[in-house]
Formats: C-alpha cells, structure tokens, sequence
C-alpha cells in the first residue's frame, strides 16, 4: 500500500523534524511532544507506505549498525544480570528508528535545514548571554546543568556542519545563506564557549573535509579556499580573544600529559582521563570477552580505588570519557567492534554517496558523514553515547538522513 499525505501533513511532518535537534537541547517537559509525534507517524508510515519500507531496506547498513547496538546492549545486559535500567539507551535508539520514516517522506527540507540552523543560533546566544552576561566560566545550555558543556558543543558544532553544507550548496538562496551563516558562527562560538576542547579539536578537520570535498565535486576551489580561510581566522580571533581561558585549557594539556604519575599526578582534566583510561584499559584486559557490563564503569572504579591500584581522583566520574575504552571495558571486544561497526557501516553508506552529482543526495551524505567524523574523534576524548543528548542527536540524524538518500534514490523529490 503507498501512502501519500496531504501538504498540510507534509508541512507538519517537516516542522516537527525541524524542532528536534532543540528538544534535544531542552529539559522543558514539552521536548517529548515532537518526539512522540514524529514516532507515532513513523509507526503508521512503516504500517501503511510501501516506499518507506523500501527506503528502510536501501539504507540496511546504518539500520544494521544501530540494530546491533541494540541487540549488544540487551545481550550484554542480560549477561551480567543488570536489570532494566542500562537498556534505557538502546530504546532510545528503537525509537529513533521509527521516527526515521519522516525522512521517507517529500519533506520540505529547506524548512528543515534552516530549523536545524534556527536553533544553532538560539542554543549559541544562549551560551553568550551564560559567559557574557551572567559569568558562566563554561557555557552549558539548556540541557544537564554545567556537567553537559561537552555535549552541548558536539550538538552545536554538529549543527554548525549542516549549516556549512547549506551554506556551500548552490540550490540555496541568498537570505538562506545568510541564516546558515549566521548558524554557523553561533554554532562555533556556542560551542567555543564551552570550552570544550575536545569537540573543538575534532571540528577543525572535519570542517576542511567537508569544504575540501565541496571543492572537489564543484570544481570551486578558489571560493571553498576563501571560505576555509576567513572561516579559520575568524575562529582564530575569537579563540584568542576569550580571556586568555581557551588557550589556556590548550596550553594545559602537554604538562598535564607530561607530568602524569598515576600514584599522584592525575591532576587537571588531561591528567584525570589518562588515569581514567589506564583504569579502563586494565578492566578490558581482565574481562576481555564480555567486559564488567554495561553502566558498570562507577562500581569497577570505586573497586579499583579500594584496591589501591587507581587514583581517588578519578571517584567521581562514572565513565571513562573515551567512547572506545568504555565499550572495550563494559563490553569486551564484541562491544568494541559493535562501537566500530556503529560508525564504520554509516561512514560507508554516506561516503558512496558524498561525490554524487545530484545535490539532493550529496548534501545529506556529506552531513551525515561529517556527523560520523565529529562523533568518531570527539569519541576518544569523551564518552558521546553515554549522555541521551548526544546519542539521540546521532541516530536521528545519521537514521533519517541514511533513510532520505535511501528515499531519493527510489523516488525523486517533488
């Protein structure tokens, strides 16, 4: 059976899209609203629409990656008897991939992208009036209180990459180019104001990739020049321009690494992780099959702490901020290939389809794979599927875009 909705079910399917990277980005109650429409048409559409069922099986690589972090995370669960607490964000994830249907749709993307850019520039004037106006040494957001900067800058810089592409693509306008621009510049500072170095770190080449494989596929290499120039010095002034706080968490990393000494060393933000990651790293090597179980890491330090063989500093933590030694540790070697395949099967879906000559798929593609980029080296600093913030941001947009391509490549937009 197809399915075909009326505009007016188009129109709201797309502003519903539209406002999820900001119920992402929100503890307002009202967050779950969107989520749990967007999840009751995606059920009817894999009900009723024969097309999105197609486009489902087109994208089977990225639908496969997420299935199998779902199918881990309950083995894993059910292995080391944890109850039903950890399986919390493998549903998250079931319910994105029903919410995924949406982008089976002829959704108005324009509208879409410049919702995505709209909150951009909201969540990064929020963090300027956190720094500027009320002292906030790290901005933080809406979402999870100080603990939740790291998070909010992989969102905001994430955000910051569809803007670029919006911004590079020729079938944008003028005015549209405009707000994609501004998005990218809040997006960039938000997450500047964070001071999070991680995420900061992992934008810088993900962003050359993107302008470089603009380049590439249009032939425009003197204007995406020109772009990754004014683009970095900018990013430059403002880096240098923050109060000295920014270049002083950069310039603190080589002594933090350089001078650490478990026994009593592990000091700073660098230092604790290393200490973190040497504590994780041993949990992998005693459990190397199926790991000390999932959200364990806490219990598995407190331990090692009594033990006198990890620091104290690292007590307070609950995750070893280093996506692949989590998974390592919590789930052995099978959860470490899990974690790879989650992003080596969606990088090899979208990286098929980045040079296309149709715009309508390109774009998605090279967001999609810059998304994967960001997550995969923000992940050796910081645990990004730990958080429900930044796990739901991921697979809702690597799914539905996965979904969108799989869409286009069956049934040309309208």
């Amino acid at each position: 059976m197809q399915a075909v909705l009326k505009q007016w079910q188009l129109w709201s399917l797309s502003v519903l899209v539209a406002l999820m990277p900001l119920s992402f980005s929100t503890d307002q109650h009202i967050k779950a609203l969107p989520v749990a429409l967007l999840f009751l048409a995606g059920l009817g559409l894999l009900a009723r629409d024969r097309q999105t069922r197609r486009s489902y099986r087109a994208a089977w690589p990225v639908i496969a990656a997420a299935l199998l972090m779902v199918g881990f995370v309950f083995f894993n669960v059910l292995v080391h008897r944890l109850g039903w607490r950890p399986v919390d964000r493998p549903a998250h994830i079931l319910l994105y991939l029903v919410i995924a249907a949406a982008f089976s749709q002829p959704l108005r993307m324009r509208l879409v992208w410049a919702g995505f850019s709209l909150t951009a520039i909201l969540l990064g004037a929020v963090c300027m009036v956190q720094h500027h106006v009320f002292d906030i040494e790290r901005a933080y957001g809406l979402n999870g209180g100080a603990s939740a900067s790291i998070q909010l800058a992989t969102i905001l810089l994430g955000l910051a990459l569809a803007a670029l592409m919006q911004l590079l693509s020729p079938r944008t306008g003028m005015w549209e180019k405009v707000l994609h621009a501004v998005a990218m510049a809040f997006g960039m500072y938000g997450a500047l104001l964070t001071q999070s170095r991680g995420p900061l770190l992992a934008y810088a080449p993900i962003f050359m990739l993107l302008v470089l494989l603009h380049a590439w596929r249009t032939g425009h290499w003197r204007s995406s020049l020109l772009l990754a120039i004014a683009v970095s010095i900018v990013a430059g002034v403002a880096t240098f321009g923050m109060r000295d706080e920014m270049m002083t968490r950069f310039e603190a990393i080589a002594p933090e690494v350089t001078t650490f000494d478990h026994h009593d060393g592990a000091r700073g933000a660098v230092g604790e992780r290393l200490e973190m990651w040497r504590t994780a790293s041993r949990a992998f090597v005693a459990h190397p099959f199926v790991g000390i179980g999932i959200n364990q890491f806490d219990d598995y330090v407190h331990a090692e702490i009594a033990a006198g063989r990890s620091n104290p500093v690292i007590g307070k933590y609950n995750q070893p901020h280093n996506e692949y030694l989590e998974a390592a540790a919590t789930g052995g070697a099978p959860g470490l290939l899990v974690l790879l395949l989650v992003f080596a099967l969606p990088l090899r879906y979208f990286s098929r389809h980045v040079l296309d000559p149709d715009e309508a798929v390109a774009l998605p593609a090279s967001v999609g794979m810059a998304l994967i980029g960001l997550y995969a080296l923000c992940a050796l600093t910081d645990s990004v599927f730990y958080r429900v913030m930044t796990q739901s941001f991921y697979f809702f947009m690597v799914l539905g875009l996965a979904l969108r391509i799989g869409w286009l490549r069956r049934s040309p937009p309208n």
